[in-house]
């Protein structure tokens, strides 16, 4: 999926449904690691304050 994409969805999630970036990962069954390495890969990192990756 194309990373753009992903963090839009990925956000959405983390604001609409998800308690934090752990709960996301738990409930749809993800690799943190995997998912933060994708991310950054197209210069978004995670920002727990805000609860979002920018």
């Amino acid at each position: 999926m194309d990373p753009h994409l992903l963090v839009g969805l990925v956000n959405t999630e983390l604001r609409n449904q998800s308690e934090d970036l752990d709960d996301l990962v738990k409930t749809h069954a993800l690799d943190q690691e995997r998912l933060i390495a994708r991310l950054a890969e197209a210069g978004y990192d995670y920002r727990p304050e805000q609860k979002q990756f920018r």
